[in-house]
């Protein structure tokens, strides 16, 4: 390690006891912010974020499902979760295969956090391999957390990164991820590999993926209670200082009906019924960002102004009717099995829903301008 890192790590503090998973699970390297800021409702954050405030520095009221969306959880998971443990199995092999079995995984909080649990415990059940698994934040506009970094460099002694998240939408988290990559070398020396893996890739930007596929993953279907009962990560100067980790809350308060651990559990279940031969894996190569044409014309023939106001893919649709103002959702034919829950939520919160099949995503979400 540098001697500029070093110096940072001797500030850095040891991260706090955070989250439902099982300790060996995953390790949140996150500041507990949770006395230090109050949720907002989602009307009041949209204006805000439309009219420049950042959407890192503000907390969305997490939406608490009711007995009919539970519902559609539970069986959404019981229907897919063999599926699931194949794409996990696939990415698990492709990151031994090409990053080694010294590799750190590393997923970005917190869509990306059950993920990472089911790959480390894939490789853990395969190959009696613990490899260690840490959960940090990164924002678009911002960047990765980069106190973090330095905190896993220095701790496990290896620059052996794999940067882990749940989907794609647009890929613009893979682009800031590449950033911040590039941005770390310039200012540290050190080179991390920018690679994502994820279990869906439909915008087909990353190498890493268990498919393309725009399907269902149902930890996108809730919030924290499927995330290890963690927010969203916060990054404002008033609350986080120059050596702290990004802040999050930690809603201890709902342990009581947390399905993070249900979650990995009814897919790590089907490990042993997975076969995937890592010999056939192709090699991984670099990826166009396909998707992008299709959010563009979507921006066009719908006369949206602002190309983040386009939320392609069912997981960031969903995201956009649970903490967004949504003005209607696009879906590419309205008996997709895997947008049973989105029709629920559009129907709860009286949002249009309109057949559009001129893109290869099976949804998405459009944000409604309230300026």
């Amino acid at each position: 390690m540098t001697p500029q890192i070093e110096d940072i790590a001797r500030h850095l503090p040891e991260p706090v006891p955070m989250g439902c998973y099982k300790k060996n699970d995953c390790i949140f390297l996150l500041k507990d912010i949770s006395s230090l800021i109050k949720e907002q409702g989602n009307e009041e954050r949209e204006k805000a974020i439309q009219s420049g405030v950042h959407y890192s520095e503000m907390l969305p009221i997490e939406y608490m499902p009711s007995p009919e969306y539970t519902e559609l959880f539970h069986n959404t998971l019981a229907e897919t979760a063999p599926l699931i443990a194949r794409y996990v199995a696939i990415v698990g092999e492709q990151i031994l295969k090409w990053r080694g079995k010294n590799t750190v995984l590393v997923s970005l909080a917190r869509a990306g956090t059950p993920i990472g649990v089911l790959i480390k415990r894939y490789i853990k059940y395969k190959y009696d391999l613990n490899l260690p698994h840490y959960s940090i934040s990164i924002i678009r506009g911002k960047g990765v957390d980069e106190n973090a970094l330095i905190y896993i460099l220095t701790k496990e002694g290896t620059e052996n990164i794999q940067f882990i998240d749940g989907w794609t939408g647009k890929g613009a988290i893979n682009s800031v991820l590449v950033e911040a990559c590039k941005n770390f070398k310039d200012k540290y020396g050190v080179s991390l590999n920018h690679d994502l893996a994820v279990l869906a890739d439909p915008a087909q930007c990353v190498k890493f993926f268990g498919t393309r596929e725009d399907f269902l993953i149902p930890s996108s279907c809730l919030n924290s209670i499927v995330s290890g009962l963690v927010s969203r990560t916060v990054l404002r100067d008033d609350i986080i200082d120059k050596f702290d980790f990004h802040g999050a809350k930690y809603y201890s308060q709902w342990e009581d009906i947390e399905v993070s651990n249900l979650f990995v559990d009814s897919i790590a279940r089907y490990f042993p019924d997975v076969v995937v031969d890592s010999s056939s894996l192709s090699p991984a190569v670099d990826v166009p960002n396909t998707g992008i044409q299709d959010i563009k014309r979507i921006q066009e023939e719908f006369g949206i102004d602002d190309i983040n106001k386009v939320k392609p893919g069912v997981g960031e649709t969903t995201r956009v009717l649970l903490r967004r103002i949504p003005w209607k959702i696009i879906v590419d034919h309205m008996d997709n099995p895997n947008l049973e829950h989105l029709l629920l939520l559009a129907r709860d919160r009286g949002v249009a829903v309109e057949v559009y099949k001129k893109m290869s995503y099976s949804c998405c979400g459009l944000i409604k301008s309230v300026k």
